[in-house]
């Protein structure tokens, strides 16, 4: 039986999931409107994209409370980037400012997250590094947050240069870096273990 995965596709980087997940042999649908939430699904993944403004749809379109019930009630979800913005308990603006809630976030994950942690222009490079039970994989940041810390609910899969890139809690996970830019399935392999 073929896994069915929902992918929000409200703004960001989602048809390269898509893409990745049908290559796995899933069935994907998209996520637009709250009408589409009521359809059976396995899991979920949430893109990279821009985190304020997917987190402001979210609320608008009556999508918000709806996902972060099902997650916390068991539903499998996977967050790349804004995705990983968007689960995380607390998120810090900028190294110098308060990590606190983030407005229309879905607060799901048990860690503190630095958005646009790597700068502007050091937005965007690749790397490669290991991922706890996955193995070396390539990644590709963009413009990307970091995982400062994770709090004893979760465990941190993965680091670069000092900072955690990638974390795991029950039935969440998420990477700062973008697996669907790369030829490499095993992280989202990892993620359809877990549904």
């Amino acid at each position: 039986m073929n896994k069915r995965i929902a992918v929000l596709a409200l703004q960001g980087a989602f048809i390269e999931h898509e893409k990745m997940l049908q290559r796995l042999g899933a069935d994907v649908f998209e996520i637009r409107e709250k009408a589409d939430w009521q359809q059976p699904k396995d899991g979920l993944v949430i893109p990279g994209g821009e985190s304020t403004v997917m987190a402001k749809l979210l609320v608008e379109l009556g999508l918000h409370d709806e996902i972060r019930n099902d997650i916390v009630a068991g539903l499998p979800v996977f967050g790349t980037c804004a995705g990983l913005i968007l689960l995380s308990e607390y998120v810090r603006q900028h190294e110098d400012e308060e990590a606190e809630p983030m407005a229309g976030g879905l607060s799901t994950m048990d860690i503190t997250t630095c958005r646009n942690a790597y700068g502007r222009q050091l937005g965007s490079f690749a790397t490669e590094a290991d991922v706890e039970g996955v193995g070396k994989v390539p990644m590709t940041f963009i413009r990307a947050p970091y995982i400062e810390s994770v709090g004893p609910k979760a465990e941190a899969l993965a680091s670069v240069d000092g900072h955690i890139v990638a974390a795991r809690q029950d039935n969440q996970l998420v990477t700062a870096f973008h697996p669907e830019l790369t030829d490499d399935t095993r992280v989202h392999e990892a993620f359809l273990k877990m549904i």
